[in-house]
């Protein structure tokens, strides 16, 4: 399968849609102050995509999909890279990388960006990171992911 890791701002990626990082959902949306991708998602999204979240529970690892709100996209895939605690672990990272690649094919994405999943506020290094994901992305389906790594700056 084809996926390049780049240096860049996720949400510049060219893709059908892009994963956020998003938590367990057992918070509302409206309590929270996101930080990182998700605070940027919001940004420039807007709010339209954290409301279709809803407050449903998010089994760790899973994915939910949304609309992209204000942004270029056809959707917007929140995963629960991380846990109660507010960490991530290797299989939460992969568990989502999974999931998340799963729903980019339900919705018959064809581009996909996602950036490293657990590396911020979840606490997992960007090297463990990137290595799990790559794993992954390596023996999953046919698709053209973009692997972000968030350049400083």
């Amino acid at each position: 399968m084809p996926f390049r890791v780049i240096e860049g701002d996720l949400l510049d990626q060219p893709a059908d849609a892009i994963v956020n990082a998003w938590n367990r959902n057992v918070i509302p949306w409206w309590l929270l102050i996101p930080q990182g991708v998700s605070g940027a998602i919001k940004r420039r999204a807007g709010y339209a995509p954290f409301r279709e979240l809803g407050y449903r529970p998010l089994p760790l690892g899973d994915a939910r999909h949304t609309s992209a709100g204000r942004l270029p996209l056809r959707g917007i895939i929140h995963v629960a890279a991380i846990d109660m605690l507010w960490r991530a672990s290797e299989d939460s990272v992969e568990r989502s990388t999974r999931s998340a690649l799963a729903m980019a094919s339900a919705h018959g994405y064809r581009t996909l960006a996602m950036p490293l999943l657990g590396s911020g506020s979840g606490g997992l290094s960007p090297a463990r990171s990137e290595r799990v994901m790559t794993e992954m992305l390596e023996r999953a389906i046919e698709m053209d992911v973009t692997l972000v790594r968030f350049a400083k700056g």
